[in-house]
């Protein structure tokens, strides 16, 4: 993630400038808040472990749209580690993030699931909204609906322009979740992400995107992708993945080294997080010689 993109998360790779966030550990909020144990788990690259906590709290909360959203989001990570697309090397080539680029296609059965979790979310997310504008679930499963369903477009679909007509709808809830005291932080990984896209996009394409509230402020757009990364709660380790990549197209491979440390250190499980800091690592090693 995101996610954590999200996770436009291609996009905001390609040129993100900017001193890199230090390694942070992933602490969730006090308390047996189940969410948190599926994050672990999608973290970890335990999808069918997250998926499982999220049956019992469907289970158990019916009406919670942030399961669905939840595990729309859990499909599309499925696809981008099946797909090798959360490896750093695919976003260190800009000709990966071509409309149709792709040589594997998506699974059309996840795709199926993924899709009717997204609508089960936003008619969920709707009701509650409905009776309590502020509902601060009812909010962030719109938000998060919104970023798979931009990411799995841009990056597992391939339909990069497409991809930025969708973004839109990420504004709106998000400007709400960022108005409370303290900011719901995990939403400036969304918001920082569109205000960085939108400032790195050619004139000439800007002046046929647009997307309300959004200046395109690139110095802005960093800085919030950095708050989600310090204080973010279930995006916080997505926000450092980000930066890892921007490390490494900065060739800080330093700064790369000490982000995937952290995230092994957090994420014991994943083995593309060990991968990747032993490629670093490697890296490191020939360059000073």
């Amino acid at each position: 993630m995101a996610p954590a993109a999200r996770l436009i998360a291609a996009a905001v790779l390609a040129a993100v400038v900017g001193s890199p966030v230090p390694a942070l550990a992933f602490q969730p909020a006090d308390g047996p808040d189940p969410l948190d144990r599926v994050f672990a788990r999608l973290y970890n690259f335990d999808f069918a472990g997250g998926l499982a906590i999220l049956d019992e709290m469907e289970r158990a909360e019916p009406q919670n749209p942030l399961v669905p959203s939840t595990r729309a989001a859990a499909f599309l990570f499925m696809e981008l580690d099946r797909m090798k697309i959360l490896e750093t090397r695919f976003f260190m080539s800009d000709d990966n993030m071509v409309d149709g680029s792709s040589r594997k296609v998506p699974d059309p059965a996840v795709r199926v699931r993924l899709f009717a979790s997204l609508d089960r979310a936003r008619t969920l997310a709707r009701a509650r909204l409905a009776a309590l504008p502020d509902d601060v679930e009812g909010l962030f499963a719109l938000c998060m609906s919104a970023s798979v369903e931009t990411d799995y477009t841009a990056l597992v679909e391939r339909r990069t322009w497409k991809s930025t007509k969708l973004a839109s709808a990420v504004i709106e809830p998000a400007r709400k979740l960022l108005a409370r005291t303290p900011p719901f932080y995990d939403v400036y990984v969304n918001f920082g992400a569109l205000e960085y896209i939108m400032g790195e996009l050619p004139f000439f394409v800007r002046w046929f995107v647009h997307i309300d509230g959004v200046k395109g402020n690139k110095r802005q757009g960093i800085d919030q992708l950095k708050l989600a990364a310090y204080h973010g709660r279930y995006y916080a380790p997505f926000a450092r993945i980000l930066l890892v990549v921007v490390s490494l197209r900065e060739k800080k491979l330093a700064d790369a080294e000490e982000l995937l440390a952290g995230l092994v250190r957090d994420f014991p499980e994943n083995q593309v997080f060990r991968d990747e800091l032993a490629n670093v690592r490697q890296r490191a090693r020939r360059a000073k010689h």
